[in-house]
């Protein structure tokens, strides 16, 4: 019998796939795809398959950065849209398993090893507890890992993303001000994810220059400069986008009890290096008054991982079926 599976983590700019030859085998044949050069995910899966030299297997799971409501999925940060049964149906999948991106990561987060989490403070995780996870990158993830009272573990699926920002001081209000002018209902996404650093930078360059032409860094841009220290608007606005992101995961924290510890993931924030240890990152997920100390002991790690965890998480998600 075909044990083998084929393993695709998805989001808005790079689709990841790999090959597992079973159930618990190691993960290998890692690729990455541009999304942008493929006009659906049938082709990109007809791809790499062509490039593995193999024939669909029997068992499929895809992890993408979108919610699964049902058997349409339509993709937030992408023009990606396909129906779960036609794709199923396309490459003769026995099992197709679709589920969030940031579920698969939760799903993944007990396999983490040392190496792969780098602490940003905080005490120690405290086992059967549960674990919140979130992390920027072409949107902002949110997910989380609840125990499930049998020694397991239950990963939840949410859009935790798309809550209200709030501001803490009267810069960000006004930064805040100018994202609403342009989106309506400001949400933890639109300014913590990439796009939301360039618009953080806009909005920044708007108040300090009102008129002025509008600055064409991309993300990237903005954060080589701030990491680079060559540019204090830059710097300013990666500093606002640690601490907005600080005050959602405080939040996430707090709504979870989260005192397994709360994680970092996202293509953006291992990049930054020890920028974010300096920035007020640690200090807006404490900074929730009665709260401090009990916010205080809970770690933050950040996932740095050289393969991706939702691949993991994907290969468990169909061990669970």
């Amino acid at each position: 019998m075909d044990t083998s599976r084929l393993l695709a983590d998805i989001g808005g700019t790079n689709a990841r796939f790999a090959w597992q030859a079973r159930p618990g085998a190691p993960i290998e044949d890692v690729a990455t795809l541009p999304c942008a050069g493929y006009a659906g995910l049938d082709d990109a899966l007809a791809d790499i398959l062509q490039r593995l030299g193999r024939p669909a297997p029997r068992r499929c799971a895809i992890a993408i950065a979108n919610p699964v409501l049902g058997d349409l999925v339509r993709m937030t940060n992408h023009h990606w849209a396909f129906s779960i049964s036609a794709v199923q149906a396309r490459f003769c999948f026995a099992q197709l398993k679709v589920l969030n991106d940031f579920t698969a990561l939760a799903l993944a987060l007990p396999a983490l090893e040392p190496a792969e989490l780098r602490p940003l403070g905080g005490g120690c995780a405290l086992p059967a507890a549960p674990m919140g996870l979130i992390g920027p990158g072409t949107g902002l993830g949110v997910s989380a890992l609840l125990p499930d009272g049998r020694g397991g573990h239950v990963a939840v699926a949410g859009e935790g993303g798309h809550v209200t920002l709030p501001a803490c001081t009267a810069r960000e209000q006004q930064v805040l001000a100018q994202l609403a002018e342009r989106h309506g209902h400001v949400s933890a996404e639109r300014a913590v994810c990439g796009q939301g650093l360039v618009d953080l930078h806009a909005a920044l360059c708007a108040l300090d220059a009102p008129g002025g032409p509008p600055p064409a860094l991309t993300a990237a841009d903005v954060t080589a400069a701030a990491l680079a220290r060559s540019d204090a608007r830059c710097v300013e606005a990666l500093e606002m986008f640690c601490a907005f992101l600080g005050t959602v995961a405080g939040n996430l924290a707090l709504t979870l009890g989260a005192r397994g510890g709360v994680y970092l993931g996202g293509g953006i924030v291992p990049r930054l290096g020890a920028f974010i240890d300096g920035s007020p990152f640690r200090e807006r997920v404490e900074a929730k008054g009665r709260f401090r100390g009990y916010l205080a002991a809970i770690p933050v790690f950040v996932i740095n991982s050289r393969q991706s965890p939702a691949l993991r998480g994907a290969a468990r998600a169909l061990d669970a079926c």
